[in-house]
């Protein structure tokens, strides 16, 4: 890692041993209504509170306040506030963790270049968009604007990320290529502006006779107003009529994600985004944001990225690459045309700091934080007992509606959703790498060559000179006929793949129940299968033009999969698409259930032509966007379970007849039915807990403990504090020229030196006093969580005389952020030879 990228990681991760592991235990007792029993959670299964209660509340000023008061236990959202921060520190009943996976960007409206009313719009032209790195002071926002929590960033790449430190290189030439510089974004922009046709008058630009207007949709919830008041003034300095849009989180979606964004409702939107595990490949960054195959929403569909930048995101999302060394020079292009294409300008990574109260314990991811958690419902209680009830404060709720294909994307609701729903496999909140949660083991094959690692002994990696794949593999879906093509009828030659990924799932998987009481079964695995391949049929009345790019890159890659066994349940996948990690492998590949019969009600109600599950959808056929669980839509799927409890609908009746019983639409069709009835929604999982009620108006949800989960309640809890080691560096101050400089380096974790075998990497980097890196290298191991470096005369000397950094990064292999510790010291020259006189 370069110095500026070990500088900014640096400047996110410093103190945090002050931060994370100086606060006093839990000393606090909660509200009546809050209390469980004393017990052992070994004792219990699934979930360790009885209930949650989610409220909405967008002001972050009351957050300690409401904590204090004992009325609210958990706030979703990171607060980046420093006026907050301090009072969080001070106080004696509220606590905090860290998270470091939030981001902020300005997200720029390309349609044009003329929007449908006949204005202009500037920012269709790259070049204008180019210029808006140039334009905007990302230290200003940092240091200032987000009061020192946060850090510059340039990238599509987290930069506390694996592969930021890998493309650091090539991360740090771009930064200074991009680096902040106001006249030549003017320049830019006047050029690119009269090419446009447009003049300036006044110091006003005008097109033909109009002033041009640029829209900012400003987020107000949090530092983003102030970073939107901030690009509003540096557009009107550049000559625009700026209009200034102040919208919460659901208001602003209707305009930039559900709206047409030929429309022109907007040019300028401060997004945010969040990293919900610490991703240790960000290869797909690059169609997901700049690409039509990131998300069906109407924005996404008028990206028109360059020819060169659309295929290398495409073989990057694909991993169609054979070598590191190939990926790295994939990776560093990309990132060189994502820079110029700049439909997102990415502005700051953020510190998230994640308030709840002492007596509250849960499991945090280190860069999704609560929000982005997938361990948080299986983790949270009191410290102090089991049971009670916990309140849970969100800055928006419901925000889309939610439906399990293509419904509400945001943070909060998704937060709420992975509650509702289990998973076959967790990812590890402190390294990114998975877990088993719902299979026993896997083994995956790999083509000799391609470039994949293993971590976990759950998992075995072999590789072999040539994958073949079964003739009777499910390939394709022929939606005429409404059954599976097999890889004999559509490839007789003969297929093979770059992965095979053998499943083998953990005993009972099938029979487990659903939240209304249905019995899990296979058809809750193929059906989602049918549709991804329905929504991507012209001739179907499921086809939805938005899920045809995401649908495409699966079908390159997608080598077919099929049922080895039932008893116990073996399935096996093959792909010609891999990732760094054999762990991030088998997660992508396995197949997951969904109840059938729910989905089958918006199958129902989306062929009718009565709603859609994506709003590119909605909004093109004028449908009502689909949701299970409040709104309009409720009435519709009421008829449309009517009528499937009276005609005992199947979906696919033909592919689906080996997995569905005779009786077993009827059953869990009255079944859902009586759920409708006394929940009031649709949303059935089979996750710790189910949803309880809905409360739309009041923008309130309700979730109780489901009592069926399999589970033992502590299966997770070794994942409620990260180990994350704490640094000191002793050393020298000053060091004259001629003498050696001796350092020790020291880890502990819990005021125990940090275990060795637990290192993966020490590494140090060391610069002199105009920023150049002079020497880089590993210390020697100097006893437990002990390392020596020592630096020689020669070394010294190269520096100079002046100041010098020496910098530290420690990875260890139980968490995947690098800890950091650096010292400035002087060198001097070395006394002279002797003063004495000599005679006059």
């Amino acid at each position: 890692m370069n110095r500026f990228g070990l500088a900014a990681a640096a400047l996110l991760l410093a103190g945090i041993a002050a931060l994370l592991f100086l606060r006093p235990e839990s000393t606090g007792t909660g509200a009546p209504a809050d209390r469980g029993v004393p017990g052992d959670p070994a004792e219990r299964t699934g979930a360790l509170v009885d209930q949650i209660v989610f409220t909405q509340e967008s002001d972050v000023g009351k957050v300690t306040g409401l904590i204090e008061a004992g009325t609210h236990h958990v706030f979703g959202q990171g607060v980046t506030s420093t006026t907050v921060f301090q009072r969080l520190r001070d106080s004696e009943r509220a606590a905090y963790d860290l998270a470091f996976g939030s981001s902020m960007e300005l997200t720029v409206n390309p349609a044009g270049p003329h929007f449908a009313s006949g204005e202009l719009n500037p920012f269709y032209v790259r070049e204008v968009r180019e210029a808006l790195n140039w334009l905007i002071n990302r230290r200003y926002v940092a240091e200032e604007l987000y009061g020192g929590l946060a850090v510059p960033r340039f990238l599509p790449l987290n930069t506390v990320f694996p592969d930021y430190a890998r493309l650091a290189e090539a991360a740090r030439a771009l930064e200074l290529r991009y680096q902040h510089d106001p006249v030549r974004a003017e320049r830019v922009i006047q050029r690119e502006m009269e090419r446009l046709g447009a003049t300036r008058e006044d110091g006003r630009w005008v097109y033909q006779g109009q002033p041009v207007r640029v829209s900012v949709l400003i987020r107000t919830e949090d530092a983003r107003k102030r970073v939107g008041d901030y690009v509003a003034n540096l557009m009107e300095d550049l000559g625009f009529r700026v209009e200034r849009l102040y919208r919460t989180a659901e208001e602003a979606s209707r305009i930039w994600i559900a709206g047409d964004p030929h429309a022109g409702r907007w040019h300028l939107y401060t997004g945010g985004w969040i990293s919900t595990v610490i991703n240790r490949d960000l290869a797909e960054n690059f169609s997901y944001y700049y690409t039509p195959r990131g998300r069906p929403d109407p924005l996404w569909q008028v990206y028109t990225p360059d020819p060169e930048f659309d295929e290398a995101a495409d073989r990057l999302q694909r991993r169609d690459y054979e070598s590191w060394d190939e990926r790295e020079a994939l990776m560093t292009r990309a990132l060189e045309l994502a820079m110029q294409d700049s439909v997102r300008v990415w502005v700051a990574d953020q510190l998230n700091v994640l308030p709840h109260a002492r007596e509250v314990e849960l499991a945090v991811d280190l860069a999704g934080g609560i929000s982005g958690s997938r361990l948080w419902p299986y983790t949270i209680r009191f410290r102090d007992r089991v049971g009670g009830r916990v309140v849970f404060a969100v800055p928006n709720l419901l925000t889309e509606p939610w439906n399990p294909v293509a419904g509400s994307n945001w943070i909060f609701d998704t937060m709420i959703m992975r509650a509702l729903g289990d998973i076959e496999l967790i990812p590890d909140p402190f390294t990114g790498l998975y877990w088993p949660q719902r299979i026993e083991r896997a083994e995956l094959t790999v083509q000799e060559g391609v470039p994949v690692v293993r971590s976990h002994d759950w998992l075995s990696l072999e590789t072999a000179e040539r994958i073949e794949v079964p003739e009777d593999t499910w390939i394709d879906w022929d939606g005429a006929a409404g059954r599976f093509v097999t890889v004999a009828e559509r490839h007789p030659e003969g297929v093979t793949a770059r992965t095979r990924t053998r499943v083998l799932y953990e005993p009972g998987y099938l029979e487990r129940q659903w939240h209304d009481g249905s019995p899990v079964s296979l058809a809750d695995m193929v059906l989602p299968w049918i549709l991804s391949f329905e929504r991507a049929d012209e001739n179907s009345a499921l086809f939805d033009p938005s899920h045809v790019p995401t649908f495409e890159v699966f079908q390159r890659h997608f080598r077919g999969w099929r049922i080895v066994s039932q008893d116990p349940l073996v399935i096996e996948i093959y792909s010609d698409q891999i990732y760094p990690d054999a762990e991030t492998i088998v997660a992508a590949r396995t197949p997951s259930a969904s109840p059938w019969h729910t989905l089958a009600l918006g199958i129902r109600a989306e062929a009718a032509g009565d709603l859609a599950f994506s709003s590119l959808k909605a909004d093109r056929e004028r449908l009502t966007w689909m949701s299970l669980v409040a709104g309009p839509s409720l009435a519709i799927l009421d008829r449309h379970l009517d009528a499937a409890l009276h005609d005992g609908f199947v979906p696919f009746p033909e592919a689906l007849a080996d997995f569905v019983g005779a009786d077993e639409a009827g059953a869990r069709f009255r079944a859902l039915a009586d759920w409708r009835e006394a929940r009031g929604h649709f949303w059935v999982g089979d996750g710790p807990f189910y949803l309880h009620s809905v409360h739309a108006l009041e923008r309130t949800l309700v979730l109780r403990r489901f009592e069926d989960f399999p589970d033992r309640s502590d299966k997770w809890l070794r994942f409620t504090r990260p180990a994350i080691p704490e640094l000191e560096l002793d050393g020298p101050m000053v060091v004259e020229a001629g003498a050696a400089a001796e350092f020790t380096l020291r880890a502990t974790f819990d005021g125990e030196p940090y275990p060795l075998d637990d290192i993966e990497n020490v590494q140090y980097l060391l610069f002199d006093g105009v920023g150049s890196l002079v020497r880089r290298g590993s210390p020697e191991a100097d006893g437990p969580g002990s390392w020596r470096l020592r630096l020689e005369p020669d070394t010294i000397a190269a520096l100079g005389t002046g100041a010098n950094s020496l910098e530290f990064a420690v990875i260890s292999r139980r968490v995947a952020l690098p800890s950091f510790a650096s010292q400035v010291f002087a060198t001097l020259p070395a006394p002279s030879a002797a003063r004495n006189g000599g005679s006059r």
